[in-house]
This record gives C-alpha cells, sequence and structure tokens, in this order.
C-alpha cells in the first residue's frame, strides 16, 4: 500500500463568526482508496490526485466556507484492502473492480451497523475484456482444454478469478485445473519465469504480458459473456453528513474521465509515469476503439451483472447477500452530472459496444517513437509502413476481425488473404478456421514485412 497525504488548505478568508449551520475550523477527511495499476480504475485515484482535480471540485461555500480538506489518496494492489479500510473507518471511498464491489456491499450490510453505497463506475468494457488467462510465450497451451491437469493463478475474489471459474464450469474443467491464489504481480513474474502453467488476471495483466513478451493470451474476458467494470463505493454516513463532497469526488471524476476521452495519448504518457503501467499497454486501454470506456454512469447492465456475480461469490466463498435497492444510489452522480451539465438519462441508456469492422475507427495504427500516433486504412498498409519506415517503433494495434476488440498487432494472429488484404485474429483458432474458409496464408512473426507485398 501507497500513502499519499495531502492537507488541502482550501480556507477561505472570512469572519470567524459563521452563518447559523455552518461548520466552525472543520477539518473534513477525503481518503480515497484505489488502485493505481488498474487501467479501470485511474479516473477515480491516480489521475485525481496528480492532476489536482479534487482540489478544484470540493466545496467551499455554504457550511464548507470555513474548511479545511485532508486528502488522502492510498494505492493498494487488489480491491479488499480497501474494503477492511472502509470498515475500520480509515477511508470514505474505495475503487475497485465488480466482484471486490459487491464483496464490500455485502460485508457492510452484514455488520448491521453500517454500509456503503455504489455511486459511480469509473471505466468498463461491456464484453468482459480487460480479464484474461495467459500462459508463458513458449507454452505449448493454445486453449482452456489444454489447460487440463495443470495448475492455474489468479487473484482469488476479483473479476478475474469469476471469470475463470465461469470458463472452466462451461468447458467441463473445474475439477480438472488446480487453481492457485497469486496476486498480479507474482503472478506475472511466475509466468515470465515459467513457474506457472497459466495465470489469469485483470486489467491490464494480460496486456502487460503480451507487450513485454512474456506472456500470450489463450482466454479473453469477452468469452465469458460477462461485463466488467470497475467503481467507486462510500461509506453511507459520510455521504448523508456530507453530500457534496461526495457530489465533489464524482465531479473530479467526471473530469477525469473527460481529460482520457480527449486525450488518450497524453494521458497513456502521464499514467504510465505515475504508475510504471507502459503507455502502449495505457493507450490499447485509453484509445479510440480501446479497452475501457471510461463513463460514470450506473446502468441496468452493470447491476444485473452484479447480481450474477453475486450468486458465484455465495456459492463459491460464502458471501453474504446484498440488498442492491440500497446498496446501488446514483443520486450523488445525477447531482454531479446535472452540475458538469451533462446528461445522465442519456448516457445512462448509451453503452459502447465493439463490432468487427467498425467504421469509426481506422482498422491499424503505428505508434513511432517520434512522430506519435498514425492510423492506416487497412493493416496491409500499416505493414507496408512498417517495412519502408525507418523510425523506431513504441507499438502497433489492430482489431480482432470477429469481435472488434483492440489488439496489440504483435500478439495478434495475422492471416494475408489472396487478395492482398491482412486481417488480424485475437486466437491462434480463429485465424486458423478462417484460412479453412477462406483460404490465406498466416503472417508468421519474423516475416511480416514481406507478407505486406
Amino acid at each position: 500500500m501507497r500513502d499519499s497525504r495531502t492537507l488541502a488548505t482550501i480556507t477561505l478568508c472570512g469572519s470567524l463568526a459563521l452563518s447559523a449551520g455552518a461548520v466552525s475550523a472543520e477539518t473534513i477527511r477525503v481518503g480515497i482508496g484505489h488502485q493505481s495499476m488498474v487501467t479501470n480504475t485511474v479516473s477515480g485515484g491516480i489521475v485525481l490526485e496528480k492532476l489536482g482535480l479534487l482540489e478544484k471540485h470540493l466545496p467551499t461555500t455554504g457550511k464548507y466556507e470555513d474548511v479545511d480538506y485532508d486528502i488522502v489518496y492510498r494505492d493498494y494492489d487488489s480491491g479488499p484492502p480497501i474494503t477492511n479500510q472502509m470498515l475500520a473507518g480509515k477511508l470514505e471511498f474505495g475503487v475497485m473492480g465488480d466482484y471486490p464491489l459487491i464483496v464490500n456491499g455485502a460485508k457492510f450490510q452484514e455488520t448491521g451497523k453500517q454500509e456503503t453505497r455504489f455511486i459511480a463506475v469509473t471505466g468498463y468494457n461491456l464484453r468482459g475484456t480487460g480479464n484474461g488467462i495467459v500462459v508463458p510465450i513458449s507454452s505449448d497451451v493454445q486453449s482452456l482444454a489444454d489447460l487440463e491437469g495443470k495448475t492455474l493463478s489468479v487473484p482469488v475474489g476479483s473479476a478475474a478469478w469469476g471469470m475463470t471459474l465461469k470458463a472452466l464450469s462451461e468447458a467441463g474443467l473445474s475439477d480438472k485445473v488446480q487453481i492457485v491464489n497469486q496476486s498480479p504481480a507474482v503472478g506475472a513474474a511466475n509466468i515470465q519465469a515459467g513457474r506457472i502453467d497459466a495465470h489469469a488476471d485483470f486489467c491490464p495483466w494480460s496486456e502487460i504480458m503480451e507487450f513485454r513478451a512474456t506472456g500470450r493470451k489463450i482466454y479473453d474476458g469477452s468469452e465469458a459473456e460477462i461485463p466488467t467494470f470497475h467503481g467507486i463505493v462510500v461509506r453511507e454516513s459520510y455521504a448523508e453528513q456530507y453530500p457534496e463532497v461526495v457530489e465533489g469526488v464524482l465531479k473530479a471524476t467526471l473530469e477525469a474521465q473527460k481529460w482520457i476521452q480527449e486525450n488518450p495519448m497524453e494521458a497513456a504518457v502521464k499514467v504510465a509515469d505515475w504508475t510504471g503501467v507502459e503507455k502502449e499497454v495505457l493507450y490499447l486501454y485509453f484509445s479510440k476503439g480501446g479497452i475501457t470506456t471510461a463513463e460514470a454512469s450506473i446502468k441496468d447492465e452493470w447491476v444485473d451483472a452484479m447480481k450474477y456475480d453475486l450468486d458465484l461469490l455465495k456459492r463459491e466463498v460464502g458471501v453474504p447477500d446484498l440488498d442492491f435497492d440500497r446498496w446501488v444510489d446514483d443520486t450523488y452522480l445525477r447531482a454531479a452530472y446535472q452540475a458538469m451539465d451533462l446528461d445522465y438519462d442519456a448516457l445512462v441508456n448509451s453503452v459502447v459496444v465493439t463490432q468487427p469492422n467498425n467504421p469509426d475507427f481506422k482498422p491499424a495504427e503505428i505508434w513511432f517513437e517520434n512522430k506519435g500516433i498514425v492510423t492506416y486504412d487497412s493493416v496491409a498498409e500499416m505493414l507496408t509502413a512498417m517495412e519502408a519506415s525507418g523510425d523506431a517503433i513504441n507499438a502497433t494495434y489492430v482489431y480482432d476481425n470477429l469481435t472488434g476488440l483492440k489488439l496489440f498487432g504483435k500478439a495478434a494472429y495475422l492471416v494475408r488473404g489472396d487478395d492482398g488484404e491482412v486481417v488480424a485474429f485475437l486466437k491462434k483458432a480463429d485465424s486458423e478456421q478462417h484460412i479453412a474458409n477462406h483460404g490465406g496464408t498466416p503472417v508468421v512473426p519474423g516475416n511480416a514485412l514481406a507478407m505486406a507485398h
């Protein structure tokens, strides 16, 4: 856990004699537990801290006119420690993934004395991409079936763990694959060293391993057909006492999301500097057509997904029940949207869905070291540009031909058709099926540039 504390001196000069009902010389703590290494949470944590957005949006009038804010950011590797700190009264807000959010709400309700409220989403992917199962780069494993008799590690209780249980169950492998509990960093290190057969994790660890060429994805969260997202919970008693502070936190989050949406490359570079996650990985999430949609509204799809997830948690690890009608509360978010002149209902009723060959996005991109992002009208054109250019390349990006999910070019399975066009696939089996149905030749590593002609 990393602790960053700022004593915000948002104290306006004025008379010590405050009007009736005002708070005199009060210090209000705004303690946020977040996960800077998780791409879907950065708009509720690290971006707020580094861009100073809370100081901009916290209330300073009325009963808050003479208030000092003690702003505390605590950075964790996963959601459960944040819940523990909130239960102990040491944090007011928690930013975490869908499964930890559910556990947070259920554990609080179980006390019978205190509760939290689920108040906003920080980032989502409707298909569930962001979770994934990875094997060492040199592994012979190509599918879930190949994991029979092998060992798979995963952060137990995470969204990736829920995805893994569902995937193995549907494949008839629940009792044929040994599952062990490992944190993201440990699992990634073991994949790199070849000490584990497979590792399942949440965003952006699968893509980190792909980019570093230490791991290869054999199962994507989209195949589980359950949305994945991260969001914000707040202690109910705090929210009732300081509703305008909660609204301020949410307004800051909305501004952070807008910054990411409008400046994906800048956001990738800056968040990389703040967190150590490679900028190329972050761009895969933040960019247009990328894995993460940074938008805060609480949609019916998210609540339905969490109700499904709760049943799994109750069955597998004995998580107590959760009254969603009490727990889900978008009133603070609606107020923040209104204050920011945004149409909440319109956003609730819209959702970003990936689709193959989306005309809104160019099918290929190169991030050049010196000249930034360049887009191309085809994957074949991108490959030609790679051969012709002498400039250093940070990364390439393409889209899965079947789902429209954005991929690293070097991690995708490319197929060149007889007409010269090149299509990309997330999975090797899908590329082989395409060749069987339509013909074509694999664009193999080491021969990619030759295959552009």
